[in-house]
């Protein structure tokens, strides 16, 4: 095995991941799962556990009101937070909503942000239940959603040495619609930058098979990282098994297509660690539900992500960091 792993450890570098540390550490938090450390805490309630998360967009960060329209931020923002619930195998159930708007907003721009939030909610029979207006120079919509978990909770610490490494979807896509909003257009792989669609059925289905599961909002790469240091274990991924999107096929070469797909981000597609005596059952459930899931690898003693080409060991473009 190399001695030079991508992300051995994905904390040490990530100023995003030291000001989280920095924050909590004066409430002296339980660790994970049941404080900081997985896509969504989980809660021990009188009828049973449930997860909560939370996270937000907000304009000039997360998109430009010149690229997308109201309705594609309401949606993404609901989106998000529901792939969050998705990670951890969660049923969606109820989600409170905090809005930041400019003075000059008037109900028409309201109403089409509730309108594309509330495709979502019905899609995935999610609850509003409360929220809060205020004022603001900006957009900005926070979510926090609380879904029920069945017998058993996806964590990003639960994998083993030899479990196998599923990936759901296709990579590197959201990246591409990226580039493809920049440049004034809104069609094909912008719209899912725009409006990206939460695994939420693969994520129930996979909790009766799966052990570890993390989303990819922040890149594969760095994502899967994150699983493996809460595991403490390491990562190896076939470069050539990793799902790549048509749409990067068509139009880049192929280094940009492996830098768009392992740290592109904001796919919100599922890893999945799963016992490889469960797989054949997991990958034959899928196929039932019309749920496309690619093994891409495994989990090994040791630590970081090794990702392999043609018999030799790559590195890989860093991930998303909001502070970097």
């Amino acid at each position: 095995m190399s001695s030079n792993p991508t992300s051995r450890d994905p904390l040490a570098n990530s100023r995003e991941f030291l000001w989280i540390r920095t924050f909590v550490a004066p409430f002296h938090p339980l660790p994970s799962p049941f404080g900081p450390g997985d896509d969504a805490a989980i809660v021990q309630g009188r009828r049973g556990r449930f997860c909560v998360t939370t996270d937000s967009v907000i304009e000039g960060v997360h998109f430009l009101l010149s690229h997308a329209r109201l309705q594609d931020v309401g949606h993404k923002a609901l989106a998000v937070n529901l792939s969050d619930l998705a990670a951890m195998g969660a049923r969606p159930d109820w989600f409170v909503c905090s809005l930041a708007v400019p003075r000059a907003f008037g109900r028409w721009e309201v109403t089409q942000l509730a309108a594309g939030m509330s495709v979502v909610a019905r899609q995935h029979r999610i609850r509003l239940i409360g929220g809060n207006f205020s004022a603001a120079s900006e957009v900005s919509v926070s979510i926090t959603a609380a879904g029920t978990l069945g017998a058993r909770a996806l964590t990003r610490g639960g994998g083993r040495a030899g479990d196998w490494l599923y990936v759901s979807g296709t990579l590197g896509e959201a990246r591409l619609g990226l580039e493809l909003l920049r440049k004034g257009k809104r069609t094909g792989a912008a719209l899912r930058q725009l409006r990206p669609t939460p695994r939420v059925g693969l994520g129930i289905l996979a909790s009766a098979y799966a052990r570890a599961a993390i989303d990819v909002s922040d890149g594969f790469a760095q994502d899967l990282s994150h699983l493996c240091f809460a595991s403490s274990l390491a990562a190896e991924v076939e470069v050539d098994c990793l799902p790549i999107a048509p749409s990067l096929a068509r139009t880049l070469p192929r280094r940009k297509q492996l830098e768009f797909a392992l740290a592109g981000g904001e796919d919100y597609e599922l890893i999945l660690a799963v016992p490889a005596a469960r797989s054949v059952g997991f990958e034959r459930a899928c196929a039932e539900k019309g749920e496309r899931v690619t093994r891409v690898g495994q989990l090994t003693r040791g630590a970081g992500v090794y990702l392999r080409e043609g018999g030799k060991t790559i590195s890989a473009p860093r991930g998303f960091d909001h502070f970097r």
